[in-house]
């Protein structure tokens, strides 16, 4: 059984800590943890959760809740408070459910102080971490078979109605959050036509009937150009060389917001540099899985400004697609021939 411990870890290579570890959270797999019955509770709990997933789509953090108010031996000691229709609210009743409330969330404080939660919003964060890790080769090793198991089960539980994924767990489906989870889901050992409730082959039918993944955003260019599902030239220039620029032009990177910034970095690096990761067998076949065309017949020059209309959240200006254009046609060939190239 899961275990969420807080404030744990040791100083070392890859890790340290300058303030002991406050507020650090990790997820512990233990099959000895728990009995029976704390087992059972658990899995009503994840069954009940999905059943009701298109209701509430929010997991409220019923795990470590669960664990929390378990080891505390929590009570509620305070009966709750209702309220007619009609009722004017007074200030004892006010006062009381105000008392309720205070003693439930004291039980869910932990031990150093602060509250626990998770980032589960977004689903484009996790997809990309098992990316990297498989092309490095390090996805087992940090990956055990429960971690692949709860991924799994995470895409399973946030997936739409129409069989796709949205940028987070209460959007509408898009291009690059379903693709992202179609190849984290085949890269986790499922099958084309694998996953929970037909999960492969619904993502792939959406990804094909809205044009494929040569529709898929900016990012998921970059993300599938560096797996080697996707071929670099169909991404628009992100240039490393603007990383050089004085600051006082308008244009220098460093003053976009700095989830930007952080973003485009490392993706610019990795556009210079043209990185792809090993082609495997599991990467030649998403190459044709996922293309309504034979991979070599692309034509990725036209498929730089394809984007789906579900990720089209802003048209791109026209002064926009120029400048691309200029940098893919005029810049970039200048760019890469010696003694600039170097």
């Amino acid at each position: 059984m899961w275990k969420l411990k807080i404030g744990e870890g040791v100083d070392g290579p890859y890790l340290y800590s300058t303030n002991n570890y406050v507020g650090r959270q990790t997820w512990e797999f233990d099959p000895d943890v728990g009995t029976p019955e704390e087992r059972t509770q658990v899995e009503e709990a994840r069954q009940n959760f999905y059943r009701n997933r298109r209701l509430v789509k929010p997991c409220g953090s019923l795990l470590w809740r669960m664990q929390f108010l378990r080891e505390k031996n929590f009570k509620q000691t305070i009966p709750p408070v209702t309220i007619d229709d009609g009722e004017q609210i007074s200030y004892e009743k006010a006062t009381k459910a105000l008392r309720r409330a205070v003693n439930f969330f004291a039980a869910l404080q932990a031990n150093d102080g602060h509250w626990p939660a998770e980032n589960a919003g977004p689903l484009f964060f996790l997809p990309p971490l098992v990316f990297a890790l498989y092309i490095t080769g390090h996805l087992n090793t940090v990956f055990h078979a429960e971690h692949r198991k709860e991924i799994l089960r995470y895409i399973y539980y946030h997936r739409n109605e129409d069989g796709g994924w949205g940028l987070h767990i209460e959007g509408h489906s898009t291009m690059f959050c379903t693709a992202l989870s179609y190849i984290c889901m085949r890269i986790l050992g499922e099958g084309p036509d694998g996953g929970l409730d037909n999960a492969c082959a619904r993502a792939r039918k959406w990804i094909l009937d809205h044009g494929s993944v040569t529709h898929i955003p900016s990012w998921g260019k970059t993300w599938l150009s560096i797996l080697g599902i996707f071929d670099w030239s169909g991404s628009n220039p992100m240039p490393p060389e603007f990383w050089t620029l004085p600051s006082f032009l308008p244009m220098n990177p460093a003053k976009m917001w700095c989830y930007c910034r952080m973003v485009y970095m490392p993706m610019s690096y990795l556009y210079g540099k043209r990185f792809v990761g090993p082609i495997t067998p599991l990467i030649q076949q998403l190459r044709e899985e996922l293309y309504l065309q034979p991979y070599n017949e692309i034509n990725w020059r036209k498929a730089r400004h394809s984007c789906a209309p579900e990720d089209l959240y802003y048209p791109h200006p026209l002064i926009q697609d120029l400048m691309w254009d200029s940098l893919y046609i005029l810049a970039e060939p200048f760019l890469t021939r010696w003694p600039l190239r170097s």
